[in-house]
């Protein structure tokens, strides 16, 4: 990681010792006279004018090679006030006995690892084209995102923590810088443990980047195909004690943002996200397009493409068909050239979206509680989407959806009921399965208005986490752990 050059680091560092350690005799001697400059008409010494006025020059000139021409500067009257200095006016400094455009180019650079603007959280922050942002990648690639301009970074000044970073193109043809500051701003004032946050935002070189909290390790999506190996080095109580915890903040969450008058209205497993720690927080929240199509990566959404993650598990009202044919037959026109299009539409006068988040919720939550049992992601589909099997050939995708197989669903509910009461001696967490399940059974209602809402959901998952699975303290991660501060 680079050292960061802030004005406490600069003050520590640059002392007399320091100092001293970069010059030659002659010139120490020398720090202790007056200024050439002053005309007898004050005493203050070389010394006492680079330690007051021109740290910065020096360690710049130090990093050039060049410390004995801090007498120079100094002789001209140069402090740190007068930085940055506009490339076009390096060269009469003299930094060399010749012209060395070089040299000059590289003072200019330089100057503004000495001149750093921290970030600082809730305030946008324009930098200019030379200015250094004071953070460093730790990651230069989510795993759980394939686009190139999300990453993580760290800021020097918050050390522990590790940031989501989403970059925005700003200019003609893309967003403008008031367009971005304003999707900025709207994207503030909302904040919880679980959710992913917004922390701060600033422009550089063109483009526009906005920073959230917590940065994702891995997605329930990607937990459904593959078991990181952090996840897999807990012990068994431990593991099963952390999906319960994930199951009980998911629902703490939602219940949140109800209570808050915005409903999620993207629950599915990519936007279940974990953190390296294993804490679990939901993404994709539509509190504004621009919000969501960060983390998407795209600028623009196209409401008329089928996404089967969607189609899976959002509620059945939420769903409106452009075309009269199931996803079956979708998926074999698709296959044999012809456009089909099923559009994800949700219709606001007949639909209720906290009742959808509930449907929506259930799902994900059946998941996790199929990871208990290791028959969780492409097992549990094909046991949803079993009834739509034809004899024949073809690559039909089948429906696998949670809304259009509810007899399914209610089946394989009733085998993780019966291999929970066969394990509940061996842990107390098998013993929450069966109610945690009846209460997933009322949510996967299909009328909205016969599934509980998200308080209740809470609530209740918050007694049989405590009392059946014996959780004092259901969140996995200590509280205080200054995500909050």
């Amino acid at each position: 990681m680079a050292m960061w050059w802030d004005d406490d680091t600069i003050e520590q560092t640059v002392t007399r010792d320091f100092v001293c350690s970069r010059l030659i005799p002659q010139e120490i001697a020398r720090l202790d006279q007056p200024l050439s400059f002053g005309d007898n008409l004050t005493d203050c010494t070389y010394w006492e004018w680079l330690d007051e006025k021109a740290k910065k020059i020096f360690l710049i000139l130090t990093d050039l090679g060049l410390p004995d021409q801090i007498f120079g500067l100094i002789d001209d009257s140069l402090d740190d006030e007068d930085l940055p200095i506009p490339f076009d006016l390096v060269g009469r400094l003299s930094l060399t006995s010749s012209k060395d455009e070089k040299m000059e180019r590289r003072f200019y650079y330089r100057q503004f690892h000495y001149l750093l603007r921290p970030l600082q959280r809730g305030v946008c922050t324009n930098y200019e084209d030379d200015e250094v942002v004071p953070l460093d990648v730790a990651d230069k690639k989510l795993a759980v995102s394939p686009n190139s301009h999300i990453d993580k970074v760290t800021l020097p000044d918050h050390p522990g923590m590790v940031f989501c970073r989403c970059q925005v193109p700003i200019g003609p043809g893309q967003v403008s810088w008031e367009v971005f500051v304003s999707e900025v701003n709207g994207i503030q004032g909302l904040e919880h443990e679980h959710l992913l946050s917004y922390w701060t935002a600033y422009t550089h070189q063109g483009y526009g980047y906005v920073l959230f909290t917590p940065a994702p390790e891995y997605s329930l999506k990607s937990l459904l195909t593959t078991t990181p190996s952090s996840l897999k080095n807990l012990d068994k109580k431990t593991r099963r004690q952390t999906v319960m915890a994930w199951i009980y903040c998911l629902t703490e969450t939602v219940a949140f943002l109800h209570s808050q008058g915005l409903p999620h209205g993207s629950i599915k497993p990519s936007t279940v996200m974990f953190t390296a720690d294993h804490r679990v927080f939901l993404t994709g929240f539509g509190f504004t397009p621009f919000h969501a199509s960060l983390l998407s990566g795209l600028l623009a959404t196209d409401t008329t493409t089928f996404d089967k993650e969607v189609y899976d598990y959002s509620a059945p009202e939420h769903l409106s068909k452009s075309l009269s044919s199931s996803p079956t037959s979708l998926h074999r026109s698709a296959s044999s050239g012809n456009t089909a299009k099923l559009s994800l539409i949700p219709n606001p006068s007949h639909c209720d979206p906290r009742a959808a988040d509930v449907f929506a919720l259930a799902c994900v939550l059946l998941e996790l509680l199929s990871f208990l049992f290791k028959k969780h992601g492409r097992t549990f589909a094909t046991h949803r989407g079993a009834r739509h099997k034809t004899a024949g050939r073809g690559g039909a995708v089948l429906d696998s959806s949670f809304q259009r197989n509810l007899g399914q669903v209610d089946s394989w509910m009733s085998q993780l009921a019966r291999d929970a009461a066969k394990k509940k001696d061996d842990d107390p967490v098998f013993r929450g399965v069966g109610p945690l399940l009846k209460i997933v059974e009322q949510m996967l209602a299909y009328c909205p208005g016969e599934r509980p809402s998200a308080g209740e959901v809470h609530a209740r998952v918050r007694k049989v986490v405590t009392e059946a699975c014996g959780m004092v303290e259901p969140h996995f991660v200590d509280h205080n752990d200054g995500w909050g501060d």
